[in-house]
């Protein structure tokens, strides 16, 4: 369901489910990108996304896979976009969050984050699951620092660290660690579950390879 929510400075974003039509504006989304905001979110050096990995990022089931996208009324543009993708364990998620570089500080990955985790405990999910490379020091680090109560690091399949953190109750995202932690990740401060691997985990779930 479509919110309109109001953001820091006064700033009115339009909230709602991703859809297949959204292609478009993801795709002028992400040229909009710095060359430095792209590079740590996709770990590679990326001018532009492929039909592929547009499908990927829009063609959701809104159970398994979650995206909810923030529009700016004004003009109908992408602001940003907060995603899980559930995994094995069914109480787990892999989370990912991207604002746009004019919306950093504003709020925007607040808003969007706390209604996917209202979206996520709807659909029986109780943890977000953070993954970082094996050398994002900076990641660790901060974790570290906001880690809550019953977090932990574990290491995953393909050899880099897993950060489990439960989802925090209604309306306390904010104020919360997990909240720290992913709103870094949506300024580009850190990177967390950089695409190429959120990609395999949607392709997995989709039962099929990766283009």
């Amino acid at each position: 369901m479509a919110e309109t929510v109001v953001v820091r400075d006064g700033l009115a974003v339009l909230v709602r489910p991703i859809v297949p039509e959204d292609k478009t504006i993801l795709r002028a989304g992400f040229e909009r990108l710095s060359p430095e905001s792209r590079y740590r979110r996709f770990f590679a050096p990326m001018e532009r996304l492929r039909d592929s990995d547009l499908a990927y990022l829009t063609e959701v089931d809104h159970r398994d896979h979650e995206a909810l996208i923030a529009i700016n009324p004004e003009n109908g543009g992408a602001i940003g976009v907060a995603r899980y993708v559930r995994g094995a364990d069914p109480d787990e998620a892999e989370v990912a969050v991207v604002v746009g570089d004019p919306w950093h500080g504003l709020g925007v990955a607040s808003a969007l984050l706390e209604r996917l985790v209202e979206r996520a405990r709807e659909e029986g999910i109780e943890h977000f699951v953070a993954l970082v490379m094996s050398d994002n020091d900076e990641a660790l680090e901060l974790f570290r620092h906001v880690a809550p109560d019953g977090s932990r690091l574990r290491r995953s399949a393909s050899g880099h660290t897993e950060i489990l953190v439960d989802l925090p109750e209604p309306g306390l995202l904010s104020p919360s660690r997990l909240g720290r932690l992913l709103r870094a990740a949506a300024r580009g401060t850190v990177t967390i579950n950089p695409w190429h691997l959120l990609r395999e985990r949607i392709a997995r779930r989709r039962g099929s390879g990766v283009p």
